[in-house]
């Protein structure tokens, strides 16, 4: 990252604020707010009298102000937020002695498909894998807020299509799907191990298959055709 600020031409900066305000007015709703804010939320803060150039020249400065700090400015999927940096979290995790959601590998599985050949259908899932999805790994995913039912394929039956959410993309500091990690990276980001849960009878075969299965399941879904 370059420690040069973002410059602007007088002609593009606010009558009404100055570099300072703005940044400062930018700072505090995105400190005191949770959820990311998008360019067209931040504008409301200036009753439109900032364009989106000097925003988004004023968010880079921020980000620039906080570059050596503990938390750091991402932009992802949703907007604009802060988030406490990866090294940090074990200073943090102690203050929480909760363990955050962890999900077994029938789960990773799942997500790694519908994330990487996205909409996909239940039969979708069950071609790459080898095995049944159980409804309670669809519902887990649903809850987390990390996938969604988008529609349905146009056969007989119409079964649902799954895609991932804007949440997912939040969680894991991305703007699009076309920054999607390599699959192997996926599991950490994502904070998925080795199977703690209890998957029906359905999906016990899963949790049973040995590391090389495991990944050529994943492997598969690389060479998979396309579910559009």
């Amino acid at each position: 990252m370059s420690n040069q600020s973002s410059q602007l031409l007088p002609s593009e900066t606010s009558p009404s604020f100055s570099e300072h305000e703005i940044i400062k007015i930018l700072e505090t709703a995105l400190l005191t707010t949770q959820e990311p804010l998008a360019l067209a939320e931040l504008k409301k803060l200036f009753d439109g009298e900032v364009s989106s150039k000097l925003l988004q020249v004023s968010l880079e400065n921020l980000r620039e102000k906080w570059r050596d700090s503990g938390i750091e400015l991402v932009n992802v999927a949703g907007g604009w937020c802060f988030r406490s940096k990866l090294e940090m979290q074990v200073f943090l995790d102690r203050l929480s002695p909760q363990k955050p959601p962890r999900y077994s590998r029938a789960v990773l599985e799942t997500l790694a498909i519908i994330a990487y050949r996205q909409p996909v259908t239940r039969g979708d899932i069950e071609d790459i894998r080898g095995v049944v999805v159980s409804t309670n790994i669809l519902k887990t995913l649903e809850t987390r807020g990390w996938i969604e039912a988008v529609g349905q394929r146009n056969v007989p039956g119409r079964p649902t299509l799954y895609a991932t959410t804007q949440t997912f993309l939040n969680d894991l500091n991305l703007q699009s799907l076309e920054q999607l990690p390599p699959l192997d990276e996926l599991a950490a980001l994502t904070e998925l191990t080795e199977p703690l849960d209890q998957g029906p009878a359905s999906d016990s075969e899963t949790t049973e298959t040995t590391d090389t299965e495991q990944g050529e399941a994943l492997q598969d879904l690389t060479s998979a055709p396309s579910a559009h």
